[in-house]
């Protein structure tokens, strides 16, 4: 019986992402066998694991599931589980889970809107934020000013920010007339409000600024603002494949956990029946090439 790493476990069962995982178990929140875990343990099947004193059920490759959310996030909404001021979340409208818990992938700020991903596995959230998978993000942006070409070569060659270089892979002017005008840019990294922080330091005003990509996967049409869609069984081995992760196999789900989650999404399409303004809903058409594209096969009708 092979044994893994206790904190790859953790994650692929959905208690957080990788490195979150590691921190925890830093922490002395894990026992592993009646003993304190530490980083480097290893688990397997029959192991008894606690998390917060609490026995929690591990999810091994043969049972994984892997379960991934396309989810269009608006404006107000903050990324995190729990917010003290009483804000919306970006959780509120997920469907429930029985075991573990949606890890979120890539952040947005409480202004942007657009793209967000859920997923119950923490390897594979993991795989898809680590630096070392250079993954690209691509952004449809209405900017208020004029731009000239050397604004936009100033912009893909690299702009010194606080937080040090950075710079578009690839910006396109995309629509609009007058002072407010649509472009689509893409980033390599997902540094803290980095598309405004390089407009702005051109001196140009972003008013809206949506995602629009997150490497292979392209925010569906029919995926209405505050709406989500879950990846089927071969998408989602599509994403595993450009990110090098083991295939999985097709998920089960109890009637009633399917029948609550489609009563959700129908209360959420009944509530958010509004379109994505002009500009936002056009066809990503730069950033890096993909063979195989996730969620693009209904951005046409």
């Amino acid at each position: 019986m092979q044994d893994e790493k206790l904190q790859k476990v953790l994650a692929r069962s959905g208690f957080g992402s990788r490195r979150e995982m590691e921190r925890v178990i830093s922490e002395g929140r894990v026992q592993l066998n009646m003993t304190v875990a530490k980083l480097g343990d290893r688990v397997k099947e029959g192991d008894k694991v606690e998390l917060d004193g609490k026995t929690v059920k591990l999810i091994f490759p043969s049972e994984s599931t892997s379960r991934v959310l396309i989810y269009n996030k608006p404006v107000g909404e903050v990324c995190t589980r729990h917010d003290p001021e009483g804000r919306p979340t970006v959780f509120d409208n997920l469907p429930p889970l029985k075991q573990g818990r949606w890890i979120v992938i890539g952040r947005l700020d409480i202004n942007t809107t657009g793209l967000l991903l859920f997923t119950t596995d923490g390897e594979l959230a993991n795989a898809m934020m680590h630096p070392s998978a250079n993954i690209d993000r691509e952004y449809a942006v209405r900017v208020l000013g004029e731009v000239d070409e050397a604004m936009l070569e100033r912009l893909t060659q690299g702009v010194l920010l606080d937080d040090g270089m950075a710079r578009f892979t690839d910006v396109q002017y995309f629509d609009g007339e007058g002072a407010n005008k649509w472009f689509h840019c893409v980033v390599m990294e997902g540094r803290n409000r980095e598309v405004r922080r390089l407009w702005e330091s051109q001196g140009m005003q972003v008013n809206r600024l949506k995602r629009v990509r997150f490497g292979p996967v392209f925010l569906p049409s029919d995926v209405k603002v505050g709406t989500w869609r879950e990846l089927e069984v071969k998408e989602v081995n599509i994403l595993r494949d450009e990110l090098g992760l083991e295939r999985v196999s097709a998920r089960s789900r109890s009637p009633e956990v399917a029948k609550e989650e489609q009563r959700r999404y129908r209360r959420q399409r009944v509530r958010q029946s509004t379109e994505a303004p002009a500009g936002e809903q056009k066809e990503s058409v730069r950033g890096k090439p993909k063979a195989r594209q996730v969620g693009r096969r209904n951005t046409r009708r």
